[in-house]
């Protein structure tokens, strides 16, 4: 949240606004793309396939979501959590929503999203002792295999 202000305060827009629409100009990380959300492997993903889900509209908080979002949202990731199961042959994964408390105001530097995380490798001793992840695939190359994943709609 602290990086999400001083973003806000050195650019004047949400981090989180900007990475989306930065995102889906360049298209690389991108898995897919609904009129409401777009789904994509974060630059710098701290996983292989680790996967986050963004509204396209502004929103600090889950509980903002309209009727029609909450439905866009049920279609991209059941398209997303298919691609996974068909191509990654129906992989263990936690998924969770990341938002300002519903008890806050809401914001303009922080945006709400969904993150999912296939467990396709272990963490090893590295990991565990220093907090720091390996992922040695490329988001890039990841997406593009999902991308082209065919799974029966």
């Amino acid at each position: 949240m602290d990086e999400a202000i001083r973003y806000f305060d050195d650019a004047g827009e949400c981090v989180c606004c900007r990475t989306v629409r930065d995102e889906l100009r360049s298209g690389e990380r991108v898995i897919l793309s609904t009129d409401n959300f777009a789904a994509f492997i974060p630059y710098a993903a701290l996983s292989p396939f680790h996967t986050w889900i963004f509204p396209l509209r502004h929103a600090s908080s889950f509980d903002e979501i309209t009727d029609d979002e909450l439905k866009g949202l049920a279609r991209c990731l059941r398209g997303v959590l298919a691609k996974l199961y068909h191509g990654l042959n129906n992989p263990d994964f936690n998924y969770s929503i990341r938002s300002i408390p519903t008890r806050e105001p809401r914001t303009e530097f922080f945006h709400w999203y969904l993150t999912i995380v296939p467990r396709v490798s272990k963490t090893a001793g590295f990991e565990i002792g220093s907090r720091m992840y390996v992922n040695a695939s490329l988001p890039e190359e990841s997406a593009e295999f999902l991308r082209n994943v065919e799974a029966p709609g």
